[in-house]
């Protein structure tokens, strides 16, 4: 079966200010898959 991706991110980068939250993300994500994403205080 060829599934295609419902989510597709290359070299995502987030800023507030001088802060750097998110640096170079990529991920796939595909159609009926269920993924999370939590960081390092259990917050999503």
């Amino acid at each position: 079966m060829n599934q295609r991706n419902a989510i597709e991110i290359d070299g995502l980068v987030k800023r507030f200010e001088d802060i750097t939250a998110v640096d170079g993300l990529s991920l796939e994500i595909r159609e009926g898959e269920i993924f999370g994403l939590l960081g390092p205080n259990g917050a999503g």
